[in-house]
């Protein structure tokens, strides 16, 4: 599912359950350089770059454990 209001785009995608909850995706332009800033503030990288339909995305844990993802157009 997919939602967008003109300024913020996101999206829910069935999976695993997780602790801590749904797996939340953020949309980022250039996704490597989001991937150096997130890593700049002490995110750690759990699933590398992949591409999917749409386009590519990747996984990372937050200061509190918490994972999350960024994904970007193809």
């Amino acid at each position: 599912c997919e939602f967008t209001d003109g300024r913020l785009t996101g999206g829910l995608a069935k999976g695993d359950p997780k602790p801590g909850g749904p797996l939340v995706i953020f949309y980022a332009d250039d996704l490597e350089a989001t991937q150096r800033r997130l890593e700049d503030a002490g995110a750690r990288i759990v699933k590398p770059a992949f591409a999917f339909p749409g386009g590519r995305r990747f996984h990372f844990l937050d200061l509190d454990g918490y994972e999350l993802a960024v994904w970007s157009a193809a």
